[in-house]
């Protein structure tokens, strides 16, 4: 059933396209060339990889996949804005507001005034934090939205999930410079997407791996208890859970 409500969240819409638009951690040809999978199990192997990715980031409490994010946060007196999701690779725009102000109106400020770092080190659940200029105190600024992208590729190509031969020609060398920068999914993230989505896999296959505790009559009628994921994908998630919410 926690599958089911996962798929539920998101628009089946990601399940079509040859898979250059799965919703995943890892390529869904690498994952069919890994499992020997052919075309007539081509939509389970793409149900299981999504579910894999779905219940990763829930397990982690964060998303992995490059995305945008808006997030609003006040000033509490200190000039950095930590920043929720990472690793984040462009700042889009950033609005700043004061309640206090007659007019409560929300300014774009300009990005000489701010630059995007890696933390100090004190908060390892925000990494990333936005460092905002002391030009900008005089004003009293009480709250700042960031608009960011922030996430990993599954492929750092510029025609998204493409194959690099179909397009080189057709896309210029900056947008190609542009794609090449943009940090990859880690290979232990990617093993442990793989190795959720083949235990998934195997469990509609008909195969019981995983199981654990006491099986209830004997097994007579096919009882049995489940590990909701396997041990050795928690152990390749751990250093990217987030503690707190």
């Amino acid at each position: 059933m926690q599958f089911l409500s996962n798929i539920q969240q998101f628009n089946i819409s990601f399940m079509k396209d040859n898979g250059k638009n799965l919703y995943t951690l890892i390529p869904l040809d690498d994952f069919k060339a890994l499992m020997g999978i052919d075309e007539r199990e081509d939509k389970t192997a793409r149900f299981c990889l999504l579910t894999a990715t779905l219940t990763i980031e829930q397990y982690c409490k964060r998303k992995f996949l490059r995305k945008k994010y808006i997030e609003t946060s006040k000033l509490n007196g200190d000039l950095l804005i930590p920043l929720r999701e990472y690793p984040v690779t462009e700042i889009l725009v950033v609005f700043a507001s004061n309640k206090e102000a007659a007019t409560n109106k929300e300014k774009i400020i300009e990005p000489i005034f701010y630059r995007p770092m890696i933390g100090n080190g004190f908060n390892e659940e925000y990494p990333f934090e936005l460092l905002l200029s002391t030009s900008l105190k005089p004003y009293c600024y009480t709250s700042f939205k960031v608009i960011y992208w922030a996430g990993y590729v599954v492929n750092s190509h510029p025609c998204e999930f493409t194959t690099r031969s179909f397009c080189e020609a057709k896309t210029s060398a900056k947008a190609r410079k542009t794609a090449a920068s943009m940090p990859p999914v880690p290979a232990d993230l990617s093993s442990a997407c793989m190795e959720l989505a083949a235990w998934n896999m195997n469990r509609y296959r008909g195969k019981r791996i995983g199981m654990t505790g006491n099986i209830r009559g004997a097994g007579i009628h096919g009882e049995h208890f489940e590990l909701s994921m396997p041990e050795n994908v928690k152990a390749l998630l751990e250093p990217y859970r987030r503690k707190t919410i």
